[in-house]
């Protein structure tokens, strides 16, 4: 099934045609969409995503010595370093994914070999599918592959993230690499991210998740992502020092004891407070209405989280509004909100299985009658809970 994937056949058919000779292995790692719990990861809180069946694909050859050559298939552009010397790239940040895992794998006493490789991807950049955790991960396992090294997944997300955070310049939470090296087929995964501890939650029968991509550019997503994350630490100073109780982040503090100080406590930082703390009693509220079957529930919930979102968080826009706004008015289609960092990029639905025609043709129509003239052409697409990373080797 993942050979007849489009990624995979521009990765090898890439290969072919630059190196001249066939890879040794594709590695696949999948986007991913966070079901509920959003900017709740970095506040060591709990977040529900899933794995989806849209892939990045690694094609690749080890060398006999330490050069490292990637080719971006789709940004007709390419990378060249030597992994004893691995440097930041200040003038394509795409570049700096790939040397910031092979980086980090060397920092924790792995030798890694030089490669060869294609990446090539179907995961929309910019829509809040976290294309930037599926080329970690698929450069991780692809390097691990041709050194024999076993890492644990859990283990190994948290190196990518740190790849993320020193080489790419986003201090991303761990959601997206669990996820995309965890991910399970018609399963969500709720994570726990204090501890890393996660559970699979199985998807109920009968219901699609649809991604509506805006066509927004989420340009502003990660100079804000970094504004946010700092609103939330002075929160946490903030309510340590009115509490008068050790807190170490958001996920200490109650609703309840939120709202003992809540009209003392100065805006935004109150309002960044509030979305966290009552999105993680809402990611467990979802995930156990999914376990009961409780759609009408689950939609209400995804509902709220958007609108805390929208005015707590303030990372909605315009676009994600009317979007939010043009899917809940399809019939069949039990609740939806903005998904990824905001600012742009993609909306999430949950839908009856029956409905998803239905909504592929008619929220196009609604998004551009509720926003006017000169509105960004909106992508939809049906998605499904897909397995996490894998590595195929081509002369099995």
């Amino acid at each position: 099934m993942l050979g007849e994937n489009k990624s995979y056949q521009r990765a090898v058919e890439k290969f072919l045609q630059v190196f001249g000779t066939a890879p040794e292995i594709v590695t696949f790692a999948p986007g991913r969409v966070n079901l509920i719990g959003e900017h709740t990861d970095y506040n060591e809180g709990f977040v529900l995503p899933i794995a989806v069946d849209i892939f990045l694909c690694v094609a690749a050859k080890v060398r006999n010595d330490k050069l490292v050559r990637v080719i971006a298939a789709d940004l007709d552009d390419s990378d060249e370093f030597s992994l004893d010397e691995i440097v930041r790239d200040e003038s394509a940040n795409w570049r700096n994914y790939h040397r910031g895992v092979a980086w980090v794998i060397q920092q924790n006493g792995i030798e890694l070999k030089g490669i060869d490789a294609v990446v090539a991807s179907d995961i929309p950049i910019g829509a809040g599918l976290s294309s930037s955790a599926a080329i970690e991960v698929g450069f991780a396992l692809t390097f691990l592959n041709f050194v024999n090294a076993d890492i644990p997944r859990p283990t190994l997300a948290q190196w990518c993230q740190l790849a993320e955070h020193k080489f790419a310049g986003v201090q991303c939470g761990i959601m997206d690499q669990m996820i995309a090296l965890l991910g399970k087929k018609d399963h969500a995964l709720l994570i726990d991210c204090r501890d890393l501890s996660h559970q699979l939650v199985p998807i109920p029968k009968g219901i699609a998740f649809v991604v509506a991509d805006t066509g927004v550019p989420r340009s502003l997503a990660a100079s804000e992502y970094n504004i946010r994350r700092r609103q939330c630490e002075e929160a946490v100073q903030w309510l340590s020092e009115s509490l008068e109780k050790p807190i170490k982040s958001l996920r200490d503090v109650t609703v309840e004891e939120l709202g003992m100080v809540f009209s003392e406590m100065p805006d935004p930082i109150r309002r960044r407070a509030r979305h966290v703390i009552t999105e993680n009693e809402r990611v467990l509220s979802f995930q156990q209405a999914m376990r009961e079957g409780a759609l009408k529930r689950a939609g209400a919930l995804l509902l709220a989280s958007h609108a805390s979102l929208r005015d707590d968080y303030e990372v909605s826009c315009r676009e994600l509004d009317a979007m939010v706004q043009a899917l809940t008015s399809v019939d069949g289609v039990f609740g939806a909100r903005l998904t990824g960092a905001g600012f742009g990029g993609a909306c999430l639905a949950m839908v009856h299985e029956g409905a998803i025609e239905q909504v592929l043709e008619e929220v196009p129509r609604k998004y551009k009658a509720i926003l006017g003239n000169g509105s960004p052409e909106p992508k939809i697409f049906a998605v499904h809970a897909s397995d996490g990373a894998a590595v195929q080797k081509l002369n099995d």
